[in-house]
């Protein structure tokens, strides 16, 4: 926990904050205490706003549209996995021992949630300022190297070429299993009712990721990660 206030230069006027930010649902189970779920609420809002703002200020020649577009890109869960591995966020969390024991530190929704509940936690103790310490830090640095191929949103690449061409598509939710805390989906997508791809994952979000990617790899129209 030390160690992430160091990285940001951040001195909690509630510690309990960052304390419960770190707490995945699994561990709040085992012991009777709060889960970081709340705090991801507020922070995904949060990282809404400063993203918004910085791609509003540095790139004043975008459209609306084209802004839409490049927010999702920085805000989808591949994004925000990058920015909590940046900051080695996994390994401070506090997880059940169900989940360590699956290798929860390294589930991309389990991180992806966590640096959301971070975001949430600085803000509520910090406000927006602090929260650009860490934007400044982990975020922004990547939109100004240009390095979008670590955000590939294979969803929103798929649904863009299937329109262009016309056709439907469709996500469907196939299977789930294992406990509350550690579910695993799997999902197929359609495209004019003919099955394009399976994917898994811990998440809907990312199983319907994973499924978009093999759809676009039979497509050979996969985006290259560079």
């Amino acid at each position: 926990m030390h160690a992430l206030e160091q990285l940001f230069t951040l001195s909690f006027n509630n510690p309990q904050l960052l304390e419960t930010a770190l707490t995945h649902a699994s561990y709040a189970n085992e012991h009777g205490t709060e889960s970081n779920e709340r705090l991801e609420y507020i922070g995904d809002a949060v990282l809404d706003v400063i993203i918004s703002k910085y791609l509003y200020e540095h790139f004043p020649e975008a459209h609306e549209g084209a802004l839409t577009k490049k927010r999702a890109k920085y805000v989808c869960e591949t994004a925000l996995v990058v920015y909590a591995k940046a900051c080695q966020l996994g390994e401070h969390l506090h997880l059940g021992h169900g989940e360590e024991k699956n290798g929860g530190r390294q589930r991309m929704a389990l991180l992806a949630d966590a640096f959301e509940a971070l975001i949430g936690a600085v803000f509520l103790d910090k406000g927006f300022d602090e929260v650009y310490k860490i934007a400044n830090k982990i975020i922004f640095p990547l939109i100004e190297e240009e390095r979008t191929n670590v955000f590939i949103d294979f969803k929103s690449h798929l649904q863009e070429l299937v329109q262009s061409d016309k056709r439907s598509l469709e996500y469907r939710i196939v299977s789930e299993s294992g406990p509350s805390h550690h579910k695993l989906f799997v999902t197929h997508v359609y495209m004019d009712d003919i099955l394009m791809g399976e994917g898994t994952g811990h998440s809907k979000k990312e199983a319907e990721q994973h499924a978009a990617e093999i759809a676009l790899q039979k497509l050979a129209r996969t985006p290259q990660r560079g």
